[in-house]
């Protein structure tokens, strides 16, 4: 055996670069690769989540609107037609993330009853996400159990004598880009609750034989 020739070729050998690079990048890229990607994943749950959030405020804003622009001398009710419409508006703000298929928005009238408590006088839905509202469907509050309020956190939204409070909860089954390597399947939940912004025939409840919206879970 020539060790002379092995000992040459040894040294020849580590003197040699050659492959540096490319071993490095070998071991840089697949964590590069992680990284963007986990990135990429945090920036889309938090674009899609404040969308919901802005779904669940619009609802309850243009909900408050209601009557608004009636010019007549009778107190306007709540017509059917018109929850129909903002739930529309909901639908086609999401439409960007697919809101129809994978969320529900629930809209609730949270009033006072002639003996002082809180309650949901009605409630309309929209979205194909199975989900029943947190608080309970219409008239929860009415009879039995005290509704204390509408709100996750303390204190609590309630409505005053003769007003009406339009509390929208939007609900989003977010699916993860990447499939669960990075996070698993979450449902986002948004709230969002405004005073009407005029004088309201709130005893009609709502007026109008359209079902669209109607409240099936």
């Amino acid at each position: 055996m020539n060790w002379r020739r092995i000992l040459s070729v040894w040294r020849r050998l580590r003197r040699d670069r050659s492959g540096v690079s490319v071993i490095e990048f070998a071991v840089v890229t697949p964590i590069f690769l992680f990284g963007t990607m986990y990135g990429i994943e945090l920036a889309y749950m938090t674009t899609v989540n404040m969308q919901v959030s802005q779904i669940a405020m619009a609802v309850a804003d243009n909900a408050s609107r209601i009557g608004q622009t009636d010019n007549s001398s009778v107190t306007p009710s709540v017509n059917a037609s018109d929850i129909d419409s903002v739930m529309d508006g909901a639908i086609q703000e999401g439409k960007s993330i697919k809101f129809k298929e994978n969320g529900r928005v629930i809209l609730s009238s949270l009033e006072q009853s002639g003996t002082g408590r809180q309650y949901i006088h009605w409630q309309r839905c929209r979205g194909d996400y199975v989900r029943p509202s947190s608080y309970g469907g219409e008239n929860t509050g009415l009879t039995g159990p005290l509704l204390p309020g509408m709100g996750r956190t303390a204190p609590k939204v309630t409505a005053s004598v003769n007003s009406a409070v339009m509390y929208a909860e939007a609900y989003y089954n977010y699916k993860p880009l990447f499939g669960k390597m990075f996070v698993k399947n979450v449902v986002f939940r948004q709230e969002a609750a405004l005073l009407i912004r005029d004088n309201r025939n709130l005893q009609t409840g709502i007026s109008g034989s359209t079902t669209k919206s109607l409240c099936t879970v």
